[in-house]
Protein backbone atom coordinates (compact mmCIF):
# COMPACT_ATOMS: atom_id res chain seq x y z
CA UNK A 1 0.00 0.00 0.00
CA UNK A 2 1.18 3.68 -0.76
CA UNK A 3 1.66 6.09 1.88
CA UNK A 4 -0.99 7.76 1.11
CA UNK A 5 -3.13 4.65 0.99
CA UNK A 6 -1.70 4.40 5.05
CA UNK A 7 -2.22 7.84 5.64
CA UNK A 8 -6.34 7.05 4.52
CA UNK A 9 -6.36 4.20 6.37
CA UNK A 10 -4.88 5.88 9.94
CA UNK A 11 -6.54 8.98 9.58
CA UNK A 12 -9.85 6.37 9.64
CA UNK A 13 -8.87 4.64 12.25
CA UNK A 14 -8.17 8.07 14.00
CA UNK A 15 -11.39 9.45 13.00
CA UNK A 16 -13.40 6.03 14.97
CA UNK A 17 -11.46 6.70 18.04
CA UNK A 18 -12.17 10.65 18.07
CA UNK A 19 -15.80 9.52 17.63
CA UNK A 20 -15.30 6.35 20.41
CA UNK A 21 -13.90 8.72 23.15
CA UNK A 22 -16.10 11.47 22.12
CA UNK A 23 -19.71 8.73 23.49
CA UNK A 24 -17.29 7.80 26.31
CA UNK A 25 -17.34 11.28 27.27
CA UNK A 26 -20.41 11.69 27.32
CA UNK A 27 -21.08 8.35 29.38
CA UNK A 28 -18.53 9.14 31.75
CA UNK A 29 -18.79 12.79 32.08
CA UNK A 30 -15.19 14.87 30.75
CA UNK A 31 -14.26 16.17 34.23
CA UNK A 32 -12.13 12.99 35.51
CA UNK A 33 -8.04 13.06 34.79
CA UNK A 34 -8.80 10.17 32.91
CA UNK A 35 -10.73 10.75 30.02
CA UNK A 36 -9.13 14.63 29.96
CA UNK A 37 -5.79 12.27 29.52
CA UNK A 38 -7.28 10.32 26.72
CA UNK A 39 -9.06 13.13 25.43
CA UNK A 40 -5.38 15.13 25.25
CA UNK A 41 -3.92 11.82 23.94
CA UNK A 42 -6.79 12.01 21.28
CA UNK A 43 -5.81 15.35 20.06
CA UNK A 44 -2.20 14.90 20.01
CA UNK A 45 -2.62 11.68 17.67
CA UNK A 46 -4.63 14.09 15.15
CA UNK A 47 -2.13 16.70 15.28
CA UNK A 48 0.80 14.29 14.76
CA UNK A 49 -1.08 12.44 11.64
CA UNK A 50 -1.87 15.99 10.11
CA UNK A 51 1.96 16.91 10.21
CA UNK A 52 2.62 13.18 8.91
CA UNK A 53 -0.15 14.46 5.98
CA UNK A 54 2.07 17.68 5.42
CA UNK A 55 5.40 16.10 5.03
CA UNK A 56 4.41 13.40 2.73
CA UNK A 57 2.52 15.84 0.84
CA UNK A 58 5.76 18.22 0.46
CA UNK A 59 7.61 15.10 -0.55
CA UNK A 60 10.42 15.86 1.64
CA UNK A 61 12.43 12.68 2.78
CA UNK A 62 11.49 11.36 6.62
CA UNK A 63 15.04 9.85 7.42
CA UNK A 64 16.75 12.37 5.34
CA UNK A 65 20.67 12.36 7.27
CA UNK A 66 21.84 15.61 7.55
CA UNK A 67 25.43 16.67 5.65
CA UNK A 68 28.52 15.80 6.68
CA UNK A 69 31.01 18.63 8.01
CA UNK A 70 34.38 17.20 7.67
CA UNK A 71 36.71 18.04 10.84
CA UNK A 72 40.42 18.22 10.33
CA UNK A 73 43.07 16.62 12.43
CA UNK A 74 45.59 19.09 12.20
CA UNK A 75 46.15 20.60 15.50
CA UNK A 76 44.44 23.92 16.32
CA UNK A 77 46.79 27.41 16.42
CA UNK A 78 47.70 27.37 20.64
CA UNK A 79 47.57 30.97 20.57
CA UNK A 80 43.56 30.63 20.30
CA UNK A 81 43.58 29.59 23.95
CA UNK A 82 46.22 32.26 25.60
CA UNK A 83 43.46 34.05 27.32
CA UNK A 84 41.91 31.09 28.70
CA UNK A 85 42.08 29.36 31.97
CA UNK A 86 42.43 25.37 32.21
CA UNK A 87 38.97 24.31 33.45
CA UNK A 88 39.14 23.15 36.98
CA UNK A 89 42.50 24.18 37.62
CA UNK A 90 42.29 27.54 38.35
CA UNK A 91 44.19 30.38 36.87
CA UNK A 92 47.87 30.03 35.94
CA UNK A 93 48.89 33.35 38.07
CA UNK A 94 47.36 32.39 40.89
CA UNK A 95 47.49 29.15 43.68
CA UNK A 96 44.55 27.01 43.77
CA UNK A 97 42.82 27.06 47.29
Amino acid sequence: MSVHGELTSVQRCLDDLVRSVGRLEKLLGGGGLEMRRVRTDTDHLCESVALLRETAATGAAPHRRPDLVTISDTPYDPSLWVDTDDEGLGARDRRAP
